[in-house]
Parts: C-alpha cells; sequence; structure tokens
C-alpha cells in the first residue's frame, strides 16, 4: 500500500470573509510525483506554505513525513526542499559559493558539503558554470541551482512552486527532465505547483485541479476525465465524405451520442458508452465513406480549457 508523506486534512486559510484555501484535504504518497495545477491566484503557494510551517492555517492539520507542520515547523523544514517561483542567491558569489553556503547553514561538513555540490552541480548541468558569479546566470541557470540547492540538505520532499515560470522551452525541457530523474533514481517525492499543465502532464503521475482555494478533483488523467466529463466518456473522430445533415442527424440519434460537432474534416462525437460499431454503420447507411474512425483521449488541456476557460462542462444529471 502506497504511504502518505504528505496530509493535508480540512485545511483553510481564511483572509477577513475570502478563503485563500478552502477545506483542502489532500494526501500525497511517498515517491511519486503530484501536481497541483491551476490557475494564477487559486491558492496553490498558499497552501504550499502551509506545508512547509510558514503559514498558520486557520483550520485544519498538515503533516509532512509524520510531522505536524504548524506545531513543528523546523522539523519540517528540515526534511523539505522548498523552490519558489523566483529563488535569490547572493549574486557576487559563484554557483558553488551559493551552495557551500546553504550547506554550512545546515551545519553539513565542509567535505561532505563540497562533494555533494560538486555532484549536483553536474546533475543539473552547471559544471562548467561552478565558479561563476549568480549574478550572470540566467533564470534558467538560477532554476537549476535552486533545485541544486533544494538538494543539499537531501531532503524526503522537494516542493516546486512555479519552477519553469520565465523560462525558455529548451529550459523547460530541461528542468522537467531533471525533476523525473530525481524521482526515479533518488526516489524523492515531488510536489509541483503551475498553471502550465501540458508540464504536469509530462511528468506527473497524479494531479489535483485547484480552483478558488478548492481540491475539484485528483487523479491520474484517465481517473480525471471520468470525474470531470461524467456523461462524456469517449469521444469518437469520424472522417467522412461527405459530411452532410443527414450523416450528423443519423449519428446524433444512436443511442448513448450525447453531442456531435461538425469540424467540416472530421465529426468529434461525445457519447457515454462506446458506440464505435453503430458509428461506423450510420456512416455507410447514410451513402458517406468511411475514412477514418478512432477513439479520442482527454487530457489535461482538454479538461483545463472546460474547466478554466468556461466552455462546456458535461455532467450527470
Amino acid at each position: 500500500m502506497a504511504q502518505p508523506i504528505i496530509e493535508l486534512n480540512e485545511i483553510t486559510k481564511q483572509y477577513d470573509d475570502q478563503f485563500a484555501v478552502d477545506h483542502l484535504s489532500l494526501s500525497i504518497n511517498k515517491g511519486e510525483i503530484y501536481g497541483l495545477l491551476g490557475p494564477n491566484g487559486a491558492g496553490k503557494t498558499t497552501a504550499i506554505l502551509t506545508m512547509l510551517g510558514l503559514s498558520e492555517p486557520t483550520s485544519g492539520t498538515v503533516r509532512v513525513s509524520g510531522i505536524n507542520s504548524t506545531r513543528q515547523p523546523i522539523e519540517v523544514k528540515r526534511r523539505v526542499g522548498y523552490l519558489p517561483d523566483d529563488i535569490g542567491f547572493y549574486h557576487h558569489m559563484t554557483g558553488m559559493e551559493n551552495l557551500l553556503f546553504t550547506a554550512e547553514l545546515n551545519n553539513i561538513s565542509k567535505k561532505a558539503a563540497k562533494e555533494r555540490a560538486a555532484d549536483l552541480l553536474e546533475k543539473v548541468n552547471l559544471t562548467e558554470a561552478a565558479d561563476k558569479k549568480t549574478g550572470k546566470y540566467s533564470r534558467g541557470m538560477r532554476q537549476r541551482l535552486g533545485l541544486a540547492d533544494v538538494l543539499m540538505k537531501n531532503p524526503e520532499v522537494i516542493i516546486l512552486d512555479e519552477p519553469t515560470l520565465g523560462i525558455d522551452p529548451e529550459g523547460v525541457r530541461e528542468l522537467l527532465r531533471l525533476i523525473k530523474d530525481l524521482n526515479e533514481q533518488e526516489g524523492i517525492t515531488v510536489l509541483l505547483s503551475s498553471h502550465h499543465l501540458h508540464q504536469v502532464q509530462q511528468i506527473c503521475h497524479r494531479s489535483g485541479i485547484f480552483v478558488k482555494g478548492k481540491l475539484l478533483a485528483e487523479g491520474d488523467i484517465e481517473s480525471l476525465a471520468k470525474q470531470l466529463f461524467v456523461k462524456d466518456r469517449f469521444i469518437i473522430r469520424v472522417s467522412a465524405d461527405p459530411i452532410n445533415d443527414p450523416l450528423v442527424q443519423k449519428i446524433s440519434a444512436i443511442d448513448g451520442v450525447n453531442k456531435v460537432e461538425n469540424e467540416r474534416t472530421h465529426l468529434d462525437i461525445y457519447c457515454s458508452k462506446d458506440v464505435t460499431p453503430a458509428i461506423s454503420q450510420a456512416v455507410v447507411e447514410s451513402g458517406s465513406s468511411l475514412r477514418g474512425l478512432n477513439n479520442i483521449n482527454f487530457g489535461l488541456d482538454e479538461i483545463y480549457h472546460r474547466y478554466f476557460e468556461g466552455r462546456e462542462l458535461h455532467e450527470s444529471v
């Protein structure tokens, strides 16, 4: 059975009459990469600060590595590495010097610190920039150095708050690869907060949809789709020639078909069950030529558009 390493139970954070975090319950298992996905202002950072013991919740309890974050924040900080969206370094110091300073703050011996810093700089591809002052680092380099910095104390959990913000596409790919490698090779638990859905989808084992302080749904992509699109379990894309009103009407009449979208070159058919054979038969009987027929899986992109941009959400009736 998976062992939870982060547990939030009915957490709220209230400012006057506004809830930044609204009765949030969340369990993240040891060794997984969990994506907290939501738009800016959803309350993701506030939730993270309560996990770290940097902000006291109005109500509810938080435990990280079995420790109450509110009552024992120092103990939690010893076990958790935190990378904010814009990490700061001493610009007059080199990358190596910054890491050694972090090691000193964590009471790591000089010999062990030098060995670990050199190893981490190699892992994040900054060996050649180890002696370069961080004031001359690009943002992508600072984020990679930040990842090395949070790993200096060998944490059980790392929490990354919008780690790819402001980084070019190549830098994003490199950073995501590093996070995935660290998880696979060292078994580090990762909580990744982001509003970039495609990045979350690339590396996270599970994701939670977080909007206005509330966790609306969570799971892998398949289970999220089932939770968020109760009626439309399947999307079947049909390419046929010709595509005309009689064909659309015939397919619309099939039991289990909820909606047919005519995209001119193809039809997207939203269904409560797999009615592929019936659709194929309908195309042939209508006199059209069937060019192609396949199932379209829901991705985080579809979830994002329907939830965060106001498109129609098909709910159970």
